[in-house]
């Protein structure tokens, strides 16, 4: 879609009660998948809108996805201040066409925590499932899964977006990534959330 074009906001729901998902007409992420920010502090080093969307009374977590925008509120939050001013937010930065996420910049910093420390083989399968498999299907519901450690046979991940603190999220960890983590590759054990 063209840069050019009238900005479109459209609200979906997504499974979890306190995070609603934007989905918009423009291309949000060039080289990542998802960006998270958990922190108004991760979003203020790495990304110009999250840090916006942060200023709203009642946020508390922001997913950036290729195309879409997950936030969820504190539980006293207000729905309907939320969600009105996250549209308007949304609509104003992308209008003016501003940098929605600092890329290059969080690629270095994830490259630099790689470089630390090697990567197991049974890793580089867990991640190559979460990817192809995994991922893609959460991020319909507007969350994202992402990989933290493994270790003693227990893979631990982080549930992010419309995944973090959903009802079903125990349901989607135990049967479904764990079980088929633990058909691919027979070292894993057990799956949890960090």
């Amino acid at each position: 879609m063209s840069q050019s074009a009238p900005v479109y906001v459209s609200l979906e729901f997504t499974p979890n009660p306190n995070t609603l998902k934007y989905s918009v007409n423009r291309q949000l992420l060039k080289t990542r998948t998802t960006a998270n920010f958990g922190r108004k502090e991760d979003a203020d080093a790495n990304s110009p809108l999250a840090a916006k969307l942060f200023a709203i009374p009642g946020i508390r977590g922001v997913m950036i996805g290729k195309d879409f925008v997950t936030v969820t509120k504190t539980e006293d939050g207000d729905w309907d201040v939320v969600h009105k001013s996250t549209s308007q937010t949304l609509e104003d930065h992308l209008t003016k066409d501003e940098t929605v996420v600092n890329e290059d910049q969080m690629a270095a910093e994830a490259h630099a925590k790689a470089a630390s420390g090697a990567t197991a083989g049974i890793e580089t399968k867990i991640k190559e499932i979460l990817d192809q498999e995994i991922r893609p299907a959460v991020a319909m519901d507007g969350g994202d899964i992402t990989f933290d450690r493994f270790e003693d046979g227990i893979v631990y991940l982080h549930m992010q977006g419309s995944c973090a603190g959903c009802p079903s999220s125990t349901a989607t960890l135990k049967d479904g990534i764990e079980t088929r983590l633990r058909d691919a590759i027979p070292e894993v054990t057990e799956v949890v959330s960090v």
